[in-house]
C-alpha cells in the first residue's frame, strides 16, 4: 500500500481564506478544507487596508486543525493569494504599516499620468502586463508621488503570499508567478524592470530575489513550529498567484484549449511557452503572467462574479437575501437577451450600489433598465458569457489559433447556468472543474517540489484521477450567435 503524503495549502482570496489538507497516495489527491475565515479590510486614516495579522492568526489556526486531521506528519505548506498587493519590511524584518487594499483610491488617475510621460507601448513591451489601476507599479508610484516614509524607509517589498511565507520560514523572496503580475518585472527574464522603476522614482533596491514556483524555502521557523504544535514541515513557494495555481491544476484537453479561472475575477487565457507583448495584445488588454515550469499565462482579466457578489450585497442591504445558486436560477427564468453591460467598464470597479450602476449603464447604452432581481442577474450572466466569447475571439486573432474548448475552474465552475450559457455563447464545449482548482494546484506544485511528481503532465494526470469534470455542450446556437452580434454592437467590445 502506497504511503500517504500530507501537505497543507493556504488559499487567501479577497473575500475569504481557507486552509486545506491534501492527502496524496501516489495517484490521487484527496483535499479537505479544515478552516475557512473571512478576509476583512477596513478604512484606516483614509486608506483601505488589509487585516494582515488576522490572516496569520487564522493560518496558524488552520495549520493546527490540519495536523489534527493528518494521518502522519505534514511534509510541507505553501500559500497562494491574489496578486499586486504587498507589505514593506524595515531592515529588521518588521512590517511597516498594514498592507493597502488594491481597491484603495490612491492610484486613481495614475495610469494616465504615468503613460503621459512614459509610452504605454514601451511599458507593455518591457513588462507584458496589461494596465489596471491596482497594479503594483501604480501603487508604488502613488507612494513615491506622496513621498511615503514607508517606501523610502523600507528595506524589502514582499507580495502578499511572499510575506506570509516569510512569517512562516524567515526567507524573503518573490515567487515568480506573483512577481510577474506586478508590472514591475521584465517579461522576458526573471529580473525586475529596474530602469522603469527608477524612472518613476521607485527604489529598486527594495525588490527581493525572484524564485521559480516550487522553490523549497526551508522549514517552519522554530517559534512557528512551537505555536502550531509540529515541526519538520517545509515551507514551499507554490505557484503563489492563485490563478497560476489554478491553471496548474487545469486538465487541459488540448494545447490550444483555453482556461477560465472563475471567481471574483475571471481570468481567461491559454498556456503559452513564450510571451506576446505586442501592440495588438496591448490594445486587446491581454497580459503575460508567469506560470509553472517556464510557462506564460496569456490571458485577459475580466471583472467576473464581482458583479454578482456586489449585487447580492446591495440586495442584502435592502433586506433581500439570496444564495448564489438561487440567483442563477432566477436569472434562468428571466427573459433572454434584453440588456447587457461591458463587465470591464471601470464604473463597475467599486460602485456605491452595483445594481443601480448596472441599471444606469443599460439606460445610458440605449437599452431598457433591468427591473427586479432576475433581470439584473440575467444581464450579469449573459454579459459575462458574451464577454468570454469576445475574449476568445481576440485571443484567436492574436495567437493565430482556434480554441477548441474552454475549461472553467474554481468556484465559478459550480454556476451551472453560467457554464451552460458560456458554452452557448462560444458554440464550443465547456468543461467545468475542478472546483478547488487553486488549492489543488498549490498542493500538487508542492508535491512536485518534494519529488513526488515529475512535471506538469503528471500534475494534470493526478487532477484527472482525483476530480470530476462536467462537460456542457452548446445549445440554441443560432439564437446565441445573433444575440452576440447585438451584444458587441451595444457594448463596443
Amino acid at each position: 500500500m502506497a504511503k500517504t503524503i500530507n501537505v497543507a495549502a493556504v488559499d487567501l482570496g479577497a473575500e475569504s481564506g481557507r486552509v486545506s489538507l491534501g492527502k496524496f497516495d501516489g495517484s490521487r489527491l484527496e483535499i479537505e478544507v479544515v478552516h475557512r475565515f473571512p478576509n476583512q479590510s477596513a478604512k484606516l486614516n483614509g486608506a483601505l487596508t488589509w487585516n494582515s495579522v488576522g490572516w496569520f492568526l487564522n493560518i496558524l489556526d488552520g495549520l493546527r486543525l490540519a495536523k489534527a486531521e493528518a494521518d502522519g506528519p505534514i511534509a510541507a505548506v505553501g500559500v497562494d493569494t491574489w496578486g499586486v498587493d504587498f507589505g514593506l519590511l524595515d531592515g529588521d524584518g518588521h512590517l511597516l504599516g498594514t498592507p493597502i487594499h488594491y481597491r484603495d483610491s490612491r492610484t486613481e488617475g495614475l495610469i494616465e499620468e504615468v503613460t503621459a510621460q512614459h509610452s504605454r507601448e514601451r511599458i507593455f513591451a518591457r513588462t507584458g502586463i496589461a494596465f489596471w489601476p491596482f497594479n503594483t507599479l501604480f501603487q508604488l508610484r502613488a507612494m513615491a508621488k506622496a513621498k511615503s516614509p514607508a517606501l523610502y524607509a523600507g528595506a524589502t517589498l514582499l507580495f502578499t503570499p511572499d510575506l506570509i511565507h516569510y512569517w512562516l520560514s524567515g526567507v524573503k523572496v518573490a515567487e515568480r508567478s506573483i512577481a510577474s503580475t506586478s508590472q514591475c518585472m521584465d517579461v522576458n527574464r526573471d529580473a525586475w524592470a529596474t530602469d522603469l522603476l527608477q524612472r518613476l522614482d521607485i527604489p529598486d533596491d527594495i525588490m527581493p530575489d525572484i524564485v521559480p514556483s516550487g522553490t523549497v524555502l526551508g522549514p517552519l521557523l522554530p517559534e512557528i513550529a512551537e505555536e502550531v504544535g509540529f515541526g519538520g514541515t517545509q515551507v514551499i513557494a507554490p505557484a503563489a498567484h492563485d490563478t497560476a495555481s489554478a491553471v496548474a491544476a487545469t486538465p487541459l484537453s488540448s494545447p490550444d484549449a483555453a482556461y477560465l479561472s472563475s471567481g471574483t475575477w475571471s481570468l481567461l487565457g491559454i498556456e503559452a511557452r513564450t510571451p506576446t507583448a505586442t501592440a495588438e495584445a496591448l490594445n486587446a488588454e491581454f497580459t503575460n503572467e508567469r506560470g509553472i515550469a517556464g510557462t506564460y499565462r496569456f490571458l485577459q482579466n475580466i471583472m467576473g462574479l464581482w458583479l454578482a457578489q456586489q449585487s447580492r450585497a446591495a440586495w442584502a442591504r435592502d433586506g433581500e437575501h439570496f444564495d448564489y445558486a438561487a440567483l442563477a436560477a432566477l436569472a434562468e427564468d428571466a427573459p433572454a437577451f434584453r440588456a447587457w453591460i461591458n463587465p470591464n467598464d471601470l464604473r463597475f470597479y467599486a460602485p456605491a450600489n452595483m445594481v443601480e450602476e448596472i441599471r444606469r449603464a443599460c439606460v445610458e447604452g440605449g437599452q431598457p433598465a433591468p427591473a427586479g432581481v432576475p433581470a439584473v442577474m440575467r444581464t450579469i450572466l449573459e454579459s459575462l458569457a458574451f464577454t468570454y466569447r469576445a475574449a476568445i475571439d481576440r485571443l484567436e486573432r492574436i495567437k493565430g489559433i482556434r480554441v477548441p474548448a474552454l475549461h472553467i475552474i474554481g468556484g465559478g465552475s459550480q454556476n451551472v447556468v453560467l457554464s451552460q450559457w458560456t458554452a452557448n455563447a462560444l458554440g464550443r464545449p465547456v468543461m467545468a472543474g475542478p472546483v478547488e482548482g487553486t488549492t489543488m494546484g498549490n498542493l500538487l506544485v508542492q508535491l512536485m517540489a518534494l519529488g513526488e511528481l515529475k512535471d506538469i503532465a503528471e500534475i494534470r494526470q493526478v487532477v484527472r484521477q482525483s476530480t470530476e469534470v462536467i462537460t456542457y455542450q452548446p445549445r440554441d446556437a443560432a439564437a446565441w450567435e445573433e444575440a452576440y452580434g447585438r451584444f458587441i454592437s451595444v457594448t463596443g467590445q
